[in-house]
């Protein structure tokens, strides 16, 4: 499945509640995709999300139901060190 990084911008620092996080993975399955891990930036304002998923509609539909935002999209690659060896 294509992998893709999301940029998020936020106007407050991130707070996940546990009900919240049920609630994000109902929605990610909803929309066929799956959150692989992400980054917080220092302040909490801002991350870095690596996703797999069909296309980048379907993270743009889950971020909308979700209220949250999806500044960027990027298609990824994975590289790993293991290939220059």
């Amino acid at each position: 499945m294509p992998r893709f990084l999301i940029e998020r911008q936020f106007a407050e620092q991130l707070q996940i509640s546990d009900d919240a996080k049920l609630h994000i993975k109902e929605i990610n399955d909803d929309e066929g995709i799956e959150w692989i891990f992400s980054f917080l930036s220092a302040d909490k304002r801002k991350t870095y999300c690596l996703y797999e998923a069909p296309d980048e509609d379907a993270i743009r539909r889950a971020a909308k139901r979700l209220n949250i935002p999806a500044d960027v999209i990027t298609p990824v690659d994975r590289v790993d060190p293991g290939i220059f060896a």
